[in-house]
Order: C-alpha cells, then sequence, then structure tokens
C-alpha cells in the first residue's frame, strides 16, 4: 500500500505543529523521519495512525483517504500497525499471547509461528514473559505482534531508543532484514541521524513542523537543503567562500571544486565540508592546518585541527595511530579535499533548529562537533 500525505497541517491551539506536509511512501518501502525533539515527526506519526485528527490536508493509502476535509478513518480500522518506544508487551501475558492478542482464535496459533519464524524468535521463548527476555527480543515481540494482522502499513515510534548502542545497532539491522522480507510499507520515526540514513529507501527532515527534504537517502547527505540541515544530518565544516568561476570556489582549503550549489546565486557563500572528505598530505595542494589536541578512538586517533585562513574552523579528524604519531600539538599539517563542496549563502536560511546544529552551521563561527 502506498502512503500518501498531501499539505497536511496540524495545531495545537495557537501552536501549528505540523505544516503543510506533503511525501508519499511506496508500497513496500521504508522511509524514515528524523528531526529534533518537538519538530513535529511524532506528531506527524500520530496522524497517520489516526490517533490525531489533521487540521488540514489529506492522509490517503493508495489513494483512499483516511483523513480529510470530510473523511475520517478511526484508527482501529486504518488497517495500520505502530510499534511505540518502549514496546507496550502486556506483562501478564507470554510472548505467543502478545503476539496473538487481537487475531482471531482458529487461525492464532498458525500465525504466531509464523510470525515468530519472521522475526527470528526461537520457538522454546512462546511461553516466556516479557520481563524475561532481553531488550532487543522484547522488540522483535512487538514487531511480531504489530505484523501478524498484516497491516496494509507499519509505523515505527523510535523503537530502538531504549537499548544500548550495540544491541541497538544489531536490532535495528534485525528488523530492516524482517521489514525487507516482510515487504511492508513502512515509516520510522527517529532523532537518530544514523539511524535514519541506514534504516530504508527515503528519508524525511523534519523541523519546525515542515517537512524540509525527503529523497534517497544517499542523495540526501550528499546535498542538504541548507546548511543546518547539513549539519543536523552529520559533522560538517562550512568555510567562508569566493567563487572562483563557474565551479570552483577559494576557501582556506585553497581552490576547490563545488559538487552541489545550494546558494542560490548569493554572492556571499560558505563551502560545506564533511570531515570524512579531508585527508593530511605531505605533498601537493591543499590548505594549511594546525593539530592543537588529540585523543585515542580504537586502533584509530583523532586529530583536532584548526584551519587557517579566514574566521577558520576547527575539525576531528580520525586518521591511522601511526600516522598521529608523526605530529605534535602545534604542528602545521596540510589538508587535502576529495569530492568537491557544497555552498550554501552566507547568511544560512531556517533548517532543523537544535542548538548544535545551529553552531555547526553559522558562518560567522564555522566548527564541527567532536565525532561520539
Amino acid at each position: 500500500m502506498t502512503l500518501q500525505l498531501t499539505g497536511v497541517g496540524k495545531s495545537f491551539g495557537a501552536a501549528a505543529v505540523v505544516a503543510d506536509v506533503t511525501f508519499e511512501v511506496p508500497t513496500g518501502s521504508r522511509m524514515a523521519l528524523v528531526g529534533a525533539s518537538g519538530s513535529g515527526k511524532s506528531t506527524l506519526l500520530r496522524l497517520i495512525a489516526g490517533f490525531e485528527k489533521p487540521d488540514a490536508g489529506t492522509i490517503a493509502l493508495d489513494g483512499a483517504p483516511l483523513a480529510d476535509g470530510r473523511t475520517y478513518v478511526p484508527a482501529h480500522r486504518r488497517g495500520i500497525g505502530f510499534v511505540p518506544q518502549d514496546g507496550a508487551l502486556f506483562p501478564h501475558l507470554t510472548v505467543a499471547r502478545n503476539i496473538a492478542f487481537g487475531l482471531p482464535r482458529a487461525s492464532a496459533s498458525a500465525r504466531v509461528a509464523e510470525m515468530m519464524q519472521l522475526t527470528s524468535l526461537a520457538p522454546e521463548l512462546a511461553e516466556r514473559l516479557p520481563h524475561e527476555l532481553s531488550g532487543g527480543q522484547q522488540q522483535r515481540v512487538a514487531l511480531a505482534r504489530a505484523l501478524a494482522p498484516a497491516p496494509r502499513v507499519l509505523l515505527l515510534d523510535e523503537p530502538f531508543s531504549a537499548l544500548d548502542a550495540g544491541l541497538r545497532a544489531q536490532t535495528r539491522e534485525a528488523t530492516t532484514d524482517i521489514l525487507e522480507r516482510a515487504r511492508v510499507t513502512t515509516l520510522l520515526v527517529t532523532h537518530d541521524q544514523d539511524e535514519a540514513l541506514s534504516f530504508g529507501d527515503l528519508i524525511g527532515v523534519v523541523a519546525g513542523g515542515a517537512l524540509v527534504q525527503h529523497g534517497e537517502p544517499a542523495a540526501v547527505f550528499d546535498a542538504p537543503a541548507d546548511a543546518a540541515t547539513a549539519a543536523f544530518l552529520g559533522d560538517a565544516v562550512h568555510l567562508p567562500a569566493r567563487r572562483h568561476g563557474p565551479h570552483a570556489v577559494e576557501c582556506a582549503l585553497g581552490v576547490v571544486p563545488v559538487r552541489h550549489d545550494r546558494s542560490g546565486g548569493a554572492g556571499h557563500v560558505v563551502a560545506m565540508v564533511r570531515p570524512s572528505q579531508l585527508e593530511i598530505v605531505t605533498q601537493g595542494g591543499g590548505g594549511p592546518a594546525t593539530v592543537t589536541a588529540r585523543r585515542s578512538v580504537g586502533a584509530r586517533t583523532e586529530l583536532r585541527l584548526d584551519v587557517d585562513g579566514e574566521d577558520g574552523a576547527r575539525v576531528w579528524l580520525q586518521v591511522p595511530t601511526h600516522r598521529a604519531r608523526e605530529t605534535r600539538d602545534g604542528d602545521v599539517v596540510r589538508l587535502a579535499l576529495g569530492g568537491g563542496v557544497v555552498l550554501y549563502p552566507a547568511v544560512r536560511p531556517a533548517g532543523p533548529a537544535d542548538a548544535a546544529s545551529s553552531d555547526a552551521a553559522t558562518a560567522a563561527a564555522p566548527a564541527v562537533a567532536p565525532s561520539a
């Protein structure tokens, strides 16, 4: 089933929390909505589920309206599965009875066995209670329960956020594999940028109740709509730049090619660079940078580099530990850029509004937050 939102809006009192949101999730596809806390992404999920009514616009499945100015299909009749953040398993019911909840009794046993196999839950877990399971197992039970009625669309509300980092990545990968095999249209809400970028076929960036950009994850990450979105989606360095012909700019890294121009023809621009594009070189071109600090990250070392030039910038760059030992704090090295830059107006437009992104995206004090 194709999920379609057209011009959807929602206000609580005088505050507009969702404004003119339009996107489509094709049948069998997975889309992640990512945004800072309070951006409106969870409200969007509740509107699709039928827990809230939109004030404007249309929500439809395969063109049939679920909610618009004349139609409102209640949540229990939409055929939409919902997995909340904590899984919300019934603590007094076994795994099998949790999965079977709401299913016709005659077919429940076979469907439970099918869902347990699909979600890689061992048969011996069927009679356990939720508190006897690991966090990852509980999430798979919640997913199996949501999939058991064969929903037309599945909604996931930050389902991995309560898990520790290692288990979160493992459970997310397992869930993605399950959804790929189930071929159910899925929408995930998350505040984790890496999770959103790796989850599925589409990503939507939500800020201030608006969908500021959506599309394929690689395309959105490669060419963010504005400087704040670029900083929100990952570590970014913003350098003041001057145009140098039609397809290049001059900045602290030298004369570099422009990969995407999002400046709208502005005369004063900043060049966005990802730290992964930078490399310390011993000869050739590049721009000067000063080593100011270092820290170990497993088998590698992160160097903090202050990029020279007008206004400068600061970046943490991972290098092999043996290369890091070749430098000392205070040494001047040269940074070479691969892949070109993305241009934005020097005065950044509105985008995802959290403090970290705003600091990183401000041209007057370009910087990049250290990697987690």
